[in-house]
């Protein structure tokens, strides 16, 4: 240190000393709540970084303080304002004549037209969205008329009245049974007999699967602040998991190949962690997460692992017969505790249809919710939902039963054959690439020359509706049977929309590549979060 510095400060300290013995009487009286007031926002800034990481933190408090500047929180507001209404232009309009009332007279049977009308009114989804609707092919009409008259004959019933409704009670129970069948229940399981319940669909079945790891990991460990590890890859219906239950929740960065990166998992594990997620296959690029070393991780610490198979359930166990290259990701792996698995979706059950397994009775009691203190009498449900449509697992039980093992080999031989020429095509796209190796039938694609999402909106001009991605930016189809005919004029027009944005690059009118790429540039977090919630909260 410079031989002039010393003596300075010590000048400065004495100095500013002098001036405040002058306030020695009020510092007394102050001196308690400004320590408790300096303790509280150390305390609050050590907790967000600890949640949010140090540079996110620092921007939060940084736009939480230009937020006072006088006019710049009602200038954002305004900005926020203009790109919300961007959002909703095209529903807002839509929404007039919409009602309000009940009619005074019932329109009887003539609400039956109306409703016509109404539908008229949706988007050609046949062969141009991802994933949404899985049906299709030369049978499908067949399947819809199946499955719509079976849920039209167990529409009265409810699973919650046990006694009276014994039709739809032995259909979940099958329903579950056969799907475990899937996932290695018929092979030699450690841990007890696989069971669950089915759900209104995937984010229900990781909501459960989260709270039943939460309350039996507090029983097994005492743990009273849960936390959760999952990879960024993982559904957001964890993110709403923890928000509900009160559970800290870490997601990790995953590795070069887009998979659960288990040594970075690994290093966020503690005395408070009760649960680690993989995914098959993952939702954003249709990748298999490492299942085989999370469930040695899981099983060597004692904590559970929840295995979303919502996409891959019905998909993976058949590409595996039909010879495809499929890793272990089921009860067959040791330390998997929990899976769960949409039947309305490669199931081609009836939508609002999900199962969420466990390795065992003991994980499982924890999802139930019992009440003994209620006038109305003993209480005890299954679910987050009380009554449930019994008509949809009528649905989902008749359209298992209908396909049978052969039907589900066949569709997934000609989905998973779709999802080979759809990448072939794509890499054959010069200005595009394909994100990692997709195990499954999901196909992201990005590129570095031009902007994705102005390709996005140009396909989304001619019918596509595809999902948008981040990190990186990128969109994704989802290939159903739907896609199976047309990959071919999928492919073609790619090759169009690129060739469009090379020669006239620059945001489509109408188009959302500005917003999406906004979004992915603001550093506040917190702004694109309460940018979604405005929509949200206007959309509905």
């Amino acid at each position: 240190m410079e031989s002039w510095i010393f003596p300075a400060i010590l000048r400065l300290r004495a100095s500013a000393n002098s001036f405040l013995s002058q306030f020695e009487p009020l510092a007394i009286v102050l001196a308690p709540l400004l320590s408790f007031l300096v303790a509280r926002f150390l305390q609050t800034y050590i907790q967000a970084v600890q949640d949010k990481g140090f540079k996110a933190t620092l921007i939060g408090f940084f736009m939480t303080w230009l937020k006072l500047v006088p006019g710049v929180k009602k200038y954002i507001d305004a900005e926020k304002h203009k790109v919300v209404d961007k959002l909703q232009s095209s529903s807002k309009s839509k929404r007039d004549g919409w009602r309000s009332d009940l009619p005074r007279t019932g329109l009887g049977a003539g609400v039956l037209e109306q409703m016509k009308e109404e539908k008229q009114k949706d988007a050609a989804w046949q062969g141009k969205c991802s994933g949404t609707v899985y049906i299709g092919g030369n049978e499908s009409e067949g399947h819809f008329s199946l499955i719509n008259e079976a849920c039209s004959m167990f529409a009265h019933t409810n699973p919650l009245h046990l006694d009276v409704f014994q039709s739809v009670v032995r259909f979940e129970v099958e329903v579950v049974s056969m799907t475990a069948a899937l996932f290695g229940s018929k092979e030699k399981t450690s841990g007890g007999q696989i069971c669950g319940n089915m759900t209104s669909g995937g984010t229900e079945s990781i909501l459960l699967a989260v709270k039943s790891s939460r309350d039996y990991m507090k029983a097994k460990k005492n743990i009273t602040c849960p936390e959760m590890i999952i990879p960024e890859s993982a559904h957001s219906a964890y993110d709403k998991a923890a928000q509900y239950f009160k559970i800290k929740l870490w997601r990790v960065p995953v590795n070069k190949e887009f998979q659960a990166d288990v040594k970075a998992i690994k290093k966020y594990i503690n005395k408070n962690t009760i649960m680690i997620v993989g995914s098959a296959p993952g939702f954003p690029h249709g990748i298999i997460d490492p299942i085989e070393e999370l469930g040695e991780l899981a099983f060597s610490y004692g904590i559970c692992l929840h295995v979303d198979l919502c996409l891959g359930g019905f998909v993976l166990p058949f590409a595996r017969k039909l010879g495809y290259p499929v890793p272990p990701f089921d009860f067959s792996v040791q330390g998997v505790t929990s899976i769960s698995a949409d039947v309305h979706k490669y199931g081609l059950a009836p939508k609002g249809t999900s199962i969420v397994l466990y390795r065992n009775h003991d994980i499982r009691k924890h999802q139930f919710v019992a009440v003994t203190e209620w006038s109305g009498g003993l209480y005890v449900s299954p679910t987050i939902a009380g009554s449930r449509p019994g008509s949809l697992i009528a649905g989902a039980w008749a359209a298992m039963l209908s396909l049978g093992q052969e039907g589900y080999l066949e569709h997934t031989r000609e989905i998973m054959e779709a999802s080979k020429r759809l990448q072939k095509g794509v890499k054959e796209i010069p200005e595009l690439f394909i994100i990692g190796r997709p195990d499954m039938t999901i196909v992201a694609f990005g590129s570095n020359v031009i902007d994705i999402f102005e390709v996005n909106d140009i396909l989304s001009s001619k019918g596509w509706h595809l999902n948008p991605l981040q990190r990186p930016n990128s969109i994704h189809i989802c290939v159903t049977l739907q896609h199976v005919a047309i990959v071919d004029n999928f492919l073609k027009d790619i090759k169009d929309s690129v060739k469009t944005v090379k020669e006239r690059p620059g945001p489509v009118s109408g188009g959302l590549a500005p917003i999406y790429g906004a979004a992915g540039k603001i550093p506040d977090r917190g702004m694109v979060n309460e940018l979604l919630v405005d929509f949200m909260d206007n959309a509905c």
